[in-house]
This record gives structure tokens, C-alpha cells and sequence, in this order.
């Protein structure tokens, strides 16, 4: 009996610990169109923290480069939970970054608290990078997940 309590408590733990958030993760970045030549070149997305915490600040740190400056532009950011759209906003690049943007490599960073009654699962963000005359620069998709243990009480 001893030996089976200590089997079962063990297992709780580990159940516990894959659930609770973890430092920053890298997501893995994919162009919307493979075969687009696009101005500027996203190295990677570092989401911390890992997996997001609902009722809890996260941010998304997208690494990227460009060949030539970037005076001005938007965010369009488009969330899918599985396959039904969920969530869209834009936000004005100059307040994501410094602005203007030269080229070289730069940072692009946002930060988003999500509702404590924000379902947990696997999530897909698109993000696409517009300049100033709407001009398509970049367009990324990566997933990430919302835990399912709420750092703060739902409803």
C-alpha cells in the first residue's frame, strides 16, 4: 500500500508540473505563402511565459529582419482556437517597436492579458506586417497553448 501512495503521489506531481507555466519557449514560425519573397524575414517568435497563463500577462517577442527601413505600418493579428477564429486585432508598429524601423534586425513586442475564462488548448496566431500603403512586408503562423490551470478565479 505504501509503495502504491507513493506510485500515485509521484504521478501527481509530474501531472502538476506539466501543467504549470514554464519560462520563455521559442514557437515555430511558418510563412503564410512559402513561395513569397517577403521584405522582411521573421527569425523566430519567443513567448514567455510558456504555456500562456490565463488572467496573466504574456508576452510575444518576434525576432526579424529587414533590408530596408520601415517608416511606418500595422499589426494584423488573427487567433484561431483548432479552426474557428476566435480573435482579431491591429496595432500601429510604431508601438510595438521603435520607430522608424531601420534596416538590420530589429524586435517586434506585445503584450496581451487573456481572460481568466479564456479556454485552454492549442492556438494558432497569424500575424501579417503592413507598411504604410498596406504593402504586405511579412506574414507569419505559429501555435501556442493557454494552460488549463487560471492563475485567477473564472467567471
Amino acid at each position: 500500500m505504501k509503495a502504491t501512495s507513493c506510485f500515485l503521489l509521484f504521478n501527481f506531481f509530474v501531472f502538476t508540473i506539466t501543467l504549470l507555466p514554464s519560462a520563455a519557449e521559442e514557437a515555430s514560425v511558418e510563412y503564410c505563402n512559402k513561395k513569397a519573397e517577403y521584405a522582411v524575414k521573421v527569425n523566430g517568435v519567443d513567448i514567455d511565459p510558456y504555456p500562456v497563463a490565463r488572467g496573466k500577462e504574456a508576452t510575444f517577442s518576434i525576432s526579424a529582419s529587414t533590408g530596408e527601413g520601415i517608416s511606418n505600418g500595422k499589426l494584423l493579428i488573427d487567433v484561431k482556437y483548432f479552426f474557428f477564429h476566435v480573435y482579431q486585432e491591429t496595432h500601429d508598429l510604431c508601438k510595438e517597436t521603435s520607430c522608424p524601423v531601420s534596416s538590420g534586425d530589429f524586435v517586434l513586442s506585445h503584450k496581451q492579458t487573456l481572460p481568466g475564462y479564456t479556454p485552454p488548448g492549442s492556438y494558432t496566431l497569424q500575424m501579417k506586417l503592413l507598411d504604410e500603403n498596406n504593402k504586405e512586408l511579412t506574414c507569419v503562423t505559429f501555435g501556442f497553448s493557454i494552460g488549463f490551470i487560471s492563475p485567477v478565479a473564472d467567471g
